[in-house]
């Protein structure tokens, strides 16, 4: 393609070469390859289900270890709260209350979400912010008319005029109602993180975030600093870091042209969480914590969360501690035959590791190289729920390009939809990804690794959505969980469904885990 000097000028503010444009445009056209499943990662085959007595052995290790390191937590949050109030957007673009009263809408529209939406109006923690603010809008007038109140009462929580949280970033929306307060996601990432990553009084936190919410999120902090530190005994360090704009990508046609906007300029949209890869790739620590701002509970449920959390953190380390003392092996003396076994052994029976078909006709030298090449790169040790039917990922066998089987964490949209074999293995699945991750970062030597160099970049998918009512084809990254992270060491593990609790839409917060008993 030939690019203006107004092109030229955005590639240069986004630090983006015309060489990845081109790049870029190159894989619409020729299209990305769909994963190939060779089975469902299930409990006793990818999946481990510890008992009571193990748990609390990883935990107590993780307790006993934990004052030795650098503990954080990475919470992806960029999102804004808008995709929470699609049917209640849609509600306020369709409803006219002169024509029709709601309960004929919902019937009309088969709108059942709405209809949930008002039954529990009284227990969403805005709702008196909004009751307050709609009689002072409306003091004077007739405030009788259900139909017209409700239609107020939506308008005034989302519209710009109104408390405007159709564009509050979701981690500041109001998610918990206390006695004496609302809570929003980001202070309960707070109290939280004071439970399982304080080290010597300090509980460390790192959120991603839009730039342009920087100030609110700053703001938020200032606010409820000191109640928190209060409560939980513990000081906060908290940084942020926002999406490059040099990880966007550029949109196309349904012929794969450049997407030109009205104005003649090209569109670029964010490149999906996976761009976050670098955001990680920047932090300091030996241990991290990932979870998703929208995934948080109310006090009660804390501690048994918690609980999960040193789980993961204590067969992160029980891991490391193992492989660690391999590689220092390695690098000691040459191996012989017995200590090869034996770390044959610990990779595949810890991370699922299935050996190349030739392994034994190696000379023992390339056998070491080999299995040290296994052996030497980051961890992840992965939650996994029970399938509720929830939509997003889960936990897979995958066969890559090289012949290489591993565990991975796979989108729907990676797979074929109309590969029959395919869709029969994902019917056999039985667990879900809720984005629930310990990892480790650093060699035994406690330097970093290079993540961009653990990243397949074929696990990038295609996704169609509309501008301004117009067709477009996007390009995302591979997955912060799934490609980004294709070639870690990984190990599976079940949790209970209470360390998963998303709001994704605002009716989520009617659950019991975002209500206070």
């Amino acid at each position: 393609m030939n690019f203006t000097q107004k092109d030229t000028d955005t590639l240069v503010k986004k630090e983006i070469s015309q060489e990845q444009v081109h790049h870029q445009i190159a894989l619409f056209k020729q299209g990305l390859p769909y994963i190939d499943l060779r089975d469902a990662a299930i409990i006793g085959h990818g999946i481990y289900a510890y008992t009571k007595e193990e748990e609390e052995t990883y935990i107590s290790y993780f307790e006993s270890q934990k004052d030795k390191l650098d503990v954080l937590k990475f919470i992806p949050a960029s999102g804004a709260a808008t995709r929470m109030f699609k049917f209640l957007f849609e509600f306020i673009e369709d409803y006219d209350h002169t024509k029709e009263t709601i309960n004929a809408y919902i019937n009309r529209k088969k709108a059942q979400e709405l209809r949930l939406f008002f039954v529990g109006l009284d227990s969403f923690p805005f709702y008196k912010e909004v009751r307050k603010q709609l009689q002072k809008a409306y003091e004077e007038e007739n405030q009788t008319n259900v139909n017209l109140n409700r239609i107020r009462f939506v308008k005034t929580m989302l519209k710009e005029e109104g408390l405007n949280f159709g564009n509050k970033p979701k981690g500041l929306f109001p998610f918990h109602k206390y006695k004496s307060h609302n809570a929003s996601a980001f202070e309960e990432h707070l109290f939280e993180a004071a439970l399982y990553t304080k080290t010597k009084g300090t509980a460390r936190l790192h959120f991603t975030i839009s730039k342009e919410h920087y100030e609110k999120f700053k703001s938020q902090f200032s606010k409820t600093q000191k109640l928190i530190e209060k409560k939980t005994d513990t000081t906060f360090d908290i940084t942020y870091s926002f999406q490059s704009p040099a990880t966007d990508t550029i949109a196309v046609t349904k012929e794969n042209d450049p997407f030109r906007q009205e104005n003649g300029c090209l569109l670029f949209r964010p490149g999906g969480h996976g761009s976050l890869i670098r955001n990680l790739n920047q932090q300091e620590a030996d241990i991290i914590f990932i979870k998703n701002i929208d995934n948080v509970v109310v006090h009660t449920y804390e501690k048994e969360v918690a609980h999960y959390k040193k789980v993961l953190a204590g067969k992160l380390l029980t891991l490391q501690q193992q492989a660690f003392s391999h590689l220092k092996q390695m690098d000691d003396h040459e191996i012989n035959e017995s200590e090869i076994l034996t770390i044959v052994h610990f990779l595949q029976n810890e991370f699922s590791l299935k050996l190349a078909t030739d392994f034994e006709k190696f000379s023992q030298k390339y056998q070491i190289e080999y299995l040290r090449e296994q052996l030497d790169k980051p961890i992840r040790v992965c939650g996994m729920v029970k399938n509720e039917g929830e939509p997003g990922g889960g936990p897979f066998w995958v066969k890559h390009e090289s012949g290489r089987i591993s565990l991975q964490i796979v989108e729907s949209v990676q797979i074929d939809p109309k590969n029959p074999h395919q869709q029969s293995i994902v019917a056999k699945a039985t667990h879900f990804n809720p984005v629930d991750l310990v990892c480790g970062i650093k060699n035994y030597k406690g330097e970093k690794y290079d993540l961009n160099h653990f990243v397949d970049p074929k696990a990038a998918f295609i996704s169609n959505k509309t501008v301004a009512g117009k067709p477009i084809k996007a390009l995302e990254h591979p997955g912060l969980w799934n490609g980004a992270m294709a070639f870690w060491n990984t190990i599976f593990v079940e949790v209970p469904l209470i360390t998963f609790n998303p709001v994704k839409t605002v009716n989520d917060l009617l659950k019991p885990a975002h209500q206070v008993k």
